[in-house]
């Protein structure tokens, strides 16, 4: 019984900490998408060129970084 406790407590301190990780890299893109904006504004009709290495960051932020939930199938 005590095992089984112990067990789910991991378990939920584990799901937790992913959720925490998970939510810190999608603000992490939050801050490169304002600082993408800002480089837009700032730079006017040359963002294309002086820009295009954020953007791309963003962009590969933006698939590696989404928030992903705790249920998963377990077999």
């Amino acid at each position: 019984m005590a095992d089984t406790v112990e067990l789910l407590k991991a378990k939920i301190h584990e799901r937790e900490d992913h959720l925490r990780e998970s939510w810190v890299k999608a603000m992490e893109a939050r801050l490169v998408q304002e600082e993408l904006i800002k480089c837009h504004r700032y730079e006017g009709v040359n963002h294309l060129e002086n820009c295009r290495w954020l953007a791309n960051k963003y962009i590969q932020m933006l698939q590696d970084n989404r928030v992903k939930g705790y249920k998963k199938i377990e077999v």
